[in-house]
């Protein structure tokens, strides 16, 4: 059994990679393709921070699909968010074009590409970008003037590290703090702060938000029934009231959930944006949930989080925060990393026990 690994999660800063040599001239207006998951986007902020640290005069701008765009609302630092989305089909041809020329219009002279796909590298050179850097991948180097290969630690250590070694070693960025603290965009506080006014039926309990879906498969779900019980045991033992968190195609899991506790719960998921998200759970005394966005949301808010980990691999992707905590069983055949567990059994699901996450977060509330 391994519960528990490392609060306050340290990524590797590894120097075998020479760093490239400062772009001359030091570009003003930069964009960064970003990543399209939320956990991903968490993960990516310390080389986004990165580079803001080393050009701080430059204009920032972040390319984003718009279901996540929310994400940046708190994040003050970067000066401007492009959100975009693509249909299928016909529209979808549309919309491309419709990108490209946005970005086009921006005139940027330095794009960098955290997601390794040909189409985002095709849309910074299509929009006339003349410096575009990223991991060549995807059959697409050529299009790529500041490219590498990955190291071996970007592939092996915590993710974080993948992001930060590709602007290592292509634009020259040496900032390597593993820095993720995010903040909650104040209006969205306010809102979520009247949503619980509303919505809360113990004003005065402490308030767990819990994520009980994953969008990767039922390998990263700990049961329904196991949370209900956790929800049960939580307002028992510590007089605590839970919201129920996700997206909102995961609002049927929150209320499967809530359903099989004696209690009840809130149910927020579907009610949210992602940046309403971010500040609901900023207003929490602490969360419990899976291997998913959420769980690195609130690690990088600082409040207390619980990650339980079955299939996936918590020395890759494990909440970045110092109040963080992964709850794992390393059996002999984790980490799978599948979508389903070939044997069956979800083993290493089913082995953590609610008596187990309730006295966790009791411990890590209890730290400073």
């Amino acid at each position: 059994m391994e519960s528990g690994k490392t609060i306050a999660h340290e990524t590797r800063d590894s120097r075998a990679d020479s760093i490239a040599p400062a772009l001359t001239p030091a570009p003003r207006r930069i964009l960064v393709k970003e990543v399209n998951w939320l956990g991903d986007l968490v993960i990516s902020l310390p080389a986004l921070r990165a580079i803001r640290a080393t050009w701080s005069d430059a204009h920032l701008a972040v390319l984003v699909k718009r279901e996540l765009a929310g994400f940046f609302d708190g994040v003050a630092w970067v000066n401007e968010v492009i959100p975009y989305s693509v249909a299928r089909g016909l529209p979808g041809l549309i919309d491309r074009r419709r990108i490209i020329k946005e970005i086009r219009s921006r005139q940027f002279d330095l794009g960098v590409l955290f997601p390794n796909s040909f189409e985002s590298a095709l849309w910074l050179t299509m929009a006339g970008i003349a410096r575009r850097a990223g991991f060549i991948a995807d059959a697409r180097g050529a299009m790529l003037t500041h490219k590498t290969l990955p190291p071996r630690e970007a592939m092996t250590g915590h993710q974080s590290q993948y992001w930060l070694s590709m602007v290592r070693l292509t634009i020259g960025v040496s900032e390597t703090n593993d820095k993720v603290a995010l903040e909650a965009h104040g209006p969205h506080r306010e809102k979520m702060r009247r949503w619980l006014l509303e919505n809360r039926k113990r004003k005065n309990a402490r308030l767990i938000a819990i994520a009980p879906a994953a969008a990767y498969g039922p390998a990263k779900e700990w049961p329904a029934a196991r949370y209900g019980a956790l929800i049960d045991l939580l307002a028992s033992r510590d007089d605590a009231e839970v919201v129920l968190v996700g997206a909102p195609g995961e609002r049927a899991k929150c209320i499967e959930v809530a359903a099989a506790t004696k209690v009840g719960a809130i149910v927020a998921a579907g009610h949210t944006t992602v940046g309403e998200l971010n500040a609901l759970l900023s207003l929490c005394d602490g969360f419990i949930g899976n291997d998913s966005g959420c769980a690195h949301l609130a690690g990088a808010l600082g409040i207390p989080t619980l990650a339980i980990f079955g299939s996936t691999n918590p020395a890759r992707t494990a909440p970045i925060g110092n109040r963080a905590l992964v709850i794992y069983r390393k059996l002999e055949c984790s980490p799978c990393l599948a979508r389903t567990c070939r044997f069956g059994h979800y083993n290493c699901l089913t082995q953590i026990k609610p008596e187990e996450l309730a006295g966790a977060m009791r411990t890590l509330s209890a730290l400073i």
